[in-house]
């Protein structure tokens, strides 16, 4: 029973808010607002019995919680949220604050669904699909363990919250730290045998990269301490678990003949069995892109294996990085803009056709922008819209490259 207590009180050490606020007062980050809106917030008494209660109520989820994207409402942190005003903060350190808000930027979704293709484009479609699977899975599983777990956030006050859009989903465990975990070192573990470079200075770029979106998720106020510890150590135990199967997986995603049925039904049957809440979150939405892109990049890497055009890298592996020349740079430069053009017009365009067919499929009025948020209506037209983005990356930007000269 003492060892139990001591390791509660651990975890309540680890997931307590006033970590997370300390934290950012030594970056130079402080609100100004909570000593004039004390009123109707007061701070639980401390202590070890305190701490250890604490502990287990966190831990098995009780806590109140609030629809759209506001903070929870939880009895054990001491506080009540009285209000939906953004609290106010001070900056002392514009260069740390630049810097993890651009760190925090290197872990979001839209992030990965821009710059993975890019390194399709421009390095390795190798690469590119060995992330695109790492990413898929460590995000599917840390987005499904926030919403079984059901832990909050870190409490504001004390801690200063610098994103909204998330707050209305879970804490624990922070994905932002899973997927920079597995990027990094899934491109460590896998660039050696296709490309050469220095493994030394690889690791401290994983590392460092790494370390950073882990930091600035305690910074903007988003995750406790023992969120992103746990994010780091799930994503580290699925690559441990899962790192002897990646050429096995490989080989028959590029070649077995029920490869696109598989890509495409998986991720859908997912992305519809995803745990339901009793409010609404991003998680399931978030989730579904990801599975989508996944769904349309897999078939489209078996598709260019179909045809003998794999776009990989000419000569004998591994090969040289590319020498960064003015040209190499604006090559580089002009794939990014033309691929980018081509699929955020594929979101567009497939996204409006998709929500105009399921809006009148439900007789939905289409001013009704809410509806979106119905699982009938956000799966379909996220997972359909985000399998063209996908496919489009994959099969039809490279052949376009051709065409105009830049591949």
């Amino acid at each position: 029973m003492q060892m139990e207590t001591v390791t509660l009180e651990h975890l309540a050490y680890l997931q307590d808010p006033e970590l997370v606020a300390r934290f950012q007062r030594r970056c130079g980050l402080y609100l100004v607002e909570g000593a004039h809106q004390s009123g109707g917030r007061s701070r639980a008494p401390t202590g070890d019995s305190v701490l250890a209660d604490k502990a287990r109520e966190h831990l098995r989820g009780r806590c109140d919680r609030q629809d759209m994207n506001s903070n929870f409402r939880h009895k054990e942190n001491g506080y009540a949220d009285g209000g939906s005003r953004r609290p106010q903060y001070e900056v002392r350190n514009w260069l740390l604050y630049f810097l993890f808000l651009i760190s925090a930027g290197l872990g979001h979704e839209v992030f990965y669904i821009t710059c993975l293709p890019c390194i399709h484009w421009s390095l390795d479609p190798f690469l590119c699909r060995r992330l695109v699977n790492m990413w898929t899975l460590v995000m599917y599983i840390g987005q499904v363990m926030k919403d079984l777990l059901k832990l909050p956030r870190p409490a504001s006050p004390p801690v200063v919250k610098l994103e909204t859009r998330v707050d209305a989903e879970y804490g624990l465990p922070s994905t932002h730290a899973m997927a920079a975990t597995a990027i990094s070192f899934t491109v460590l573990l896998s660039a050696p045998s296709r490309i050469q470079f220095q493994f030394e200075v690889g690791l401290l770029i994983a590392v460092t990269l790494s370390s950073l979106v882990c930091l600035s998720r305690l910074y903007t106020g988003m995750h406790s301490v023992l969120d992103v510890i746990c994010g780091i150590s799930i994503s580290g135990i699925i690559m441990f678990i899962t790192y002897p199967f990646w050429e096995t997986f490989d080989h028959f995603q590029l070649n077995s003949p029920i490869s696109p049925v598989v890509a495409l039904t998986v991720p859908l049957l997912l992305s519809y069995t995803y745990p339901e809440l009793d409010h609404y979150s991003t998680t399931r939405g978030d989730t579904t892109t990801i599975l989508g892109s996944l769904a349309g990049s897999s078939v489209g890497y078996w598709v260019n294996e179909q045809l003998g055009q794999t776009f990989e890298p000419q000569g004998v592996l591994p090969v040289p990085l590319p020498t960064l020349t003015a040209k190499a740079l604006a090559v580089g430069a002009a794939r990014f803009l033309v691929g980018g053009v081509a699929l955020v017009g594929t979101r567009q365009v497939v996204k409006t056709l998709s929500l105009q067919v399921l809006y009148s499929w439900y007789r939905v009025p289409k001013s009704d922008d809410s509806a979106r948020r119905r699982r009938e209506i956000e799966v379909p037209y996220k997972f359909v819209t985000y399998t063209a983005v996908g496919l489009v990356h994959s099969i039809l930007v490279n052949r376009v490259f051709i065409l105009l000269g830049l591949l």
